[in-house]
């Protein structure tokens, strides 16, 4: 303590804790900002102003935050773009390993559907580590995650590979691990054609299905949130999303499967160019894609989801709902804030870019 009474900084776990909030207002602005083109058929749009408005928090953060894990990759969309430094970069700020997508489910957000939110996730990077979460270059990954009871059931049988299982037999797996019968799981994957053997698969065992159109970060970390319903997500989604899923789990004590896939043979050979063959074919979990005891989780409901409702607004007035997690101390926070838009300035970077010309 100082002499004035004040909790003296110490270390990592102390500059997580205060800068967190500052994380989640990121999310926050993003979906305040994002709501206004809900059903407006301009995604791109609703895109750049989430952008806006998570530039606009991080642009006075002492913090040295790098994008490792940003959007845009694979439609050329306004986005937040790998290798891009947020926050002031003062000298001794705290370093960190930044995950984003300031709109996960974008075409679901211009059609006026459910389930898109503003995500972010981060990780300090010690001091002379290069860095914490692992950029997976294919544009997609083959994915599955599941809750803390199939880890618990996965570790007593030596962290067995789900992967490469028949569907039936996964299920039956994660069945006697939740201690169900097969038919009353419920497994969510995108209603995409890539995944109509897993459709198919999935309804011959009797299980419950839910496809969703977008949001797969989302659908990966329902299995590990109590009372969301699902008990485990399948399926090809975004590499990008897969990191922002992973540090949500390390916080959830979930976990997930990953491994690159490629749609096509050209964007094999071009992937095989920049790896290793191990890397090409290695299956990564969460601690493989956030590496490290740090790991910050925040996201804020735009449309209704699984994970957050989104937001309210009521004349002047504004609510959103949000998620604030955190691995080292397992903190779970949901942030229910209620906004009067009257007096509430969104800090956005092209007003300050405007301001200062």
């Amino acid at each position: 303590m100082t002499s004035q009474g004040l909790p003296t900084l110490c270390g990592p776990t102390d500059l997580e804790r205060i800068l967190e909030f500052e994380f989640v207002r990121a999310t926050e602005n993003a979906a305040l900002t994002a709501i206004h083109w809900l059903g407006r058929g301009e995604k791109e749009k609703g895109d750049a102003a989430a952008c806006d408005a998570i530039y606009g928090v991080f642009d006075s953060l002492d913090i040295r935050g790098e994008v490792v894990i940003g959007e845009g990759i694979k439609d050329n969309a306004p986005g937040i773009f790998v290798g891009e430094k947020l926050g002031t970069w003062k000298e001794g700020s705290p370093r960190f390993d930044i995950a984003l997508d300031p709109i996960d489910g974008t075409t679901n957000l211009s059609k006026g559907l459910p389930n898109s939110i503003s995500v972010i996730a981060a990780a300090q990077v010690p001091d002379g580590s290069p860095g914490a979460m692992r950029h997976l270059p294919a544009y997609y990954s083959q994915k599955i995650a599941y809750g803390p009871a199939v880890v618990r059931a996965l570790k007593a049988e030596g962290d067995r590979c789900l992967l490469d299982l028949p569907m039936a037999e996964v299920l039956r797996f994660v069945a006697n691990a939740l201690d169900k019968h097969v038919r009353d799981l419920v497994v969510m994957t995108l209603d995409r054609p890539r995944h109509v053997d897993i459709v198919k698969s999935v309804r011959q065992t009797g299980a419950g299905l839910r496809l969703i159109g977008d949001g797969d970060i989302t659908a990966a970390v329902a299995p590990s949130m109590p009372g969301a319903g699902v008990d485990l997500y399948v399926g090809m989604g975004g590499s990008p999303e897969a990191v922002l899923a992973a540090a949500a789990l390390k916080c959830l004590g979930g976990d997930m499967q990953v491994r690159m896939w490629f749609h096509d043979e050209a964007h094999r050979k071009e992937i095989a160019a920049q790896v290793t063959p191990e890397e090409l074919t290695r299956v990564y979990n969460s601690d493989g894609l956030v590496v490290g005891e740090s790991a910050l989780f925040c996201a804020t409901g735009i449309s209704d989801s699984t994970l957050l409702p989104g937001v309210r607004r009521e004349g002047h007035r504004a609510e959103t709902y949000s998620i604030l997690m955190r691995a080292r101390s397992r903190t779970v926070r949901r942030i229910h804030a209620s906004h009067g838009l009257d007096h509430k300035k969104v800090p956005l970077r092209s007003e300050t870019t405007k301001a200062n010309r």
